[in-house]
């Protein structure tokens, strides 16, 4: 059994009724995403900014409400439990956030951050607080005596495993990260990654890594899937989609990695060099890559391509794939 499974997962803003009754159609930030999760397993959720990775973290967690489908936590449906119902499985469901200083409350010590969730959970005592505190400050590579100083006092890198801490303060089953790395330097990047690695290992912990770097993805994840306007395009082993990639999108994510040697320029590139397109202007019918795609056909603007096994695990939603 999955420890987190989405099925047809949508979320929609700005529907509403109009004058004289009429509906008004909103934006599908999220449109019918069907993922799985095993216990301890790292699933990477790649894409352009935009393309609703964020609001699917959030919509999973149920901190926006889905507008259709289901999401199941350990087997049990939890789309539309009510508050009280859904405060336990909180406790098993923590996120990591992108900009770590905006995370944390600028007037809390660093010890008061990773207590909190203690606290709103009412989970021990004050001194029990404290003494977790400066356990999982020491666990993340911090100083217990870091505890009594504030966000801004530390580095980007040291506020991240700050917030690293506050996730497992509650000893979760499941983390999500959202772009926990992006706002680092590349050598904190990999000290980070490797935390997270090294925390997995010692915490059977599972993580929904999300990014808009299909390289950084790569080194933690063992499976990928990738993201374009809110669906789920491609899918499979972390190894085969970047070695062997089905979709035009993700094959364009990945020539636009800079080649080691920045004078050099890959034989094989075919990058996306336009801004991506706005979520508004999906096509109601057909691929909604097929503007940038270079194989683009006839098919690709009247059928919608549907996500089909290409090889063992391996799934794209292209004609052509």
């Amino acid at each position: 059994m999955a420890l987190l499974e989405l099925q047809q997962l949508s979320k929609t803003f700005g529907a509403r009724r109009g004058w004289g009754g009429r509906r008004v159609a909103g934006q599908r930030a999220v449109d019918g995403v069907t993922l799985q999760l095993e216990a301890g397993e790292t699933l990477g959720l790649v894409g352009e900014s935009g393309c609703g990775k964020s609001t699917l973290a959030l919509t999973m967690m149920r901190l926006c409400e889905p507008t259709g489908g289901r999401i199941l936590f350990a087997g049990r449906d939890i789309t539309h439990l009510d508050e009280r119902a859904l405060r336990p499985v909180r406790r098993e469901m923590q996120m990591i956030f992108q900009d770590p200083l905006a995370a944390l409350n600028p007037r809390l010590s660093a010890g008061q951050s990773i207590a909190e969730p203690l606290v709103i959970h009412r989970l021990g005592t004050p001194a029990e607080h404290s003494a977790q505190a400066a356990r999982l400050l020491e666990r993340v590579g911090l100083s217990a005596q870091d505890a009594r100083r504030r966000p801004a006092e530390f580095s980007g890198g040291q506020q991240q495993r700050i917030g690293i801490a506050r996730a497992l303060a509650l000893q979760p089953r499941l983390i999500l990260c959202d772009e926990p790395v992006s706002a680092l330097d590349v050598s904190v990047q990999a000290q980070i990654l490797n935390l997270l690695q090294d925390l997995q290992a010692a915490y059977g912990l599972a993580y929904l890594f999300i990014s808009h770097n299909i390289a950084v993805t790569a080194q933690i994840s063992r499976r990928i899937a990738v993201m374009y306007l809110g669906r789920i395009v491609e899918s499979g082993p972390g190894e085969s989609v970047v070695n062997r990639p089905r979709h035009p999108y993700t094959k364009a994510l990945i020539a636009a990695i800079p080649p080691p040697d920045p004078t050099t320029r890959r034989a094989d590139e075919d990058g996306l060099w336009d801004d991506a397109p706005d979520i508004a202007a999906r096509p109601a019918a057909g691929c909604a890559f097929r503007a940038r795609c270079p194989g683009a056909q006839p098919l690709c603007e009247s059928v919608t391509p549907e996500l089909r096994t290409i090889a063992a695990g391996h799934q794209a939603a292209c004609h052509f794939a």
